[in-house]
């Protein structure tokens, strides 16, 4: 039988002889061999058949003392019953890195709409696709109240986001709805808040579905502008013969760049859909 040193074990199975020496200490993997004359410690080159297994159920995300507890036990059952256990949570932990991927995603399209986005008080006409919102009615009309109220409107529409298991990413640029109705006779009244979701969400409430049309839109960099902006887009289309053909939106489209100290701040694209004649 030819004995490997620690140094020479490590190198055959590159890895470190610190990392043989803690198998050593935790009775994962041992020399099988100690000199007496020196205490020396050397391996039979069969033991690289372990070292290969420790290695791969760490690389499945096995920690140190499970493997232990799989090699002494040598339990076929329990090994598998762990692999379908980190199946589930690699699944879980994809899932988890998507929405991470799909909140940045949408915070840099939200950083350049900002950055791109023009001056404040500008009308524009835009062609807005399709969209999918989710929506709650907090009872409370946001234009009787201030900016304290609406941050706790935020709150419910939050928790009720949570209640539903979506994830926080949506959670942003949050704004409301002012129904068709109350804007043509030119009433004050929106109690919705919402944010955009993706159209991979599927609920039986809380979720409408935003059809692509032009919207006239005006930018409005402060909260309490609000309603003297409204009343520019009404006269806007007033005087251009457009018809109202749907809910006034007011959509901040930033808050993360334009936010301070004391309170939120935002950039508002607040938009009425309208039709030609």
């Amino acid at each position: 039988m030819e004995y490997l040193t620690v140094g020479q074990m490590a190198k055959l199975n590159c890895i470190s002889e610190q990392t043989l020496r803690l198998y050593d200490k935790i009775g994962l993997l041992s020399p099988c061999h100690r000199d007496d004359y020196n205490n020396y410690r050397y391996y039979d080159v069969k033991q690289c058949a372990v070292l290969d297994i420790i290695q791969y159920m760490k690389a499945m995300g096995m920690q140190l003392k499970d493997i232990k507890y799989q090699l002494d036990h040598k339990n076929i059952d329990l090994i598998e019953k762990f692999l379908w256990q980190r199946h589930a949570q690699i699944q879980d932990e994809i899932q988890t890195l998507k929405f991470q991927r799909r909140g940045i995603e949408r915070t840099i399209d939200s950083l350049e709409r900002y950055r791109t986005s023009p001056p404040d008080g500008t009308i524009l006409l835009e062609y807005i696709e399709k969209r999918h919102m989710y929506y709650i009615d907090s009872g409370i009309n946001v234009y009787d109240y201030d900016l304290e109220t609406y941050e706790k409107i935020l709150r419910d529409l939050r928790y009720s986001l949570m209640a539903d298991e979506l994830p926080q990413i949506y959670f942003f640029n949050a704004g409301m709805i002012l129904r068709q109705k109350e804007l043509m006779k030119s009433n004050f009244y929106s109690t919705e808040a919402f944010v955009f979701v993706d159209s991979e969400v599927t609920l039986e409430k809380h979720i409408l579905t935003v059809p692509a049309n032009y919207y006239l839109c005006i930018f409005c960099n402060d909260f309490y502008k609000e309603k003297e902006y409204i009343g520019r887009l009404m006269d806007e289309i007033n005087r251009k013969g457009y018809q109202i053909c749907g809910d006034y939106l007011c959509e901040s489209i930033a808050d993360i760049p334009v936010i301070n100290h004391t309170e939120r701040g935002m950039h508002l694209r607040l938009q009425i859909p309208i039709k030609f004649f």
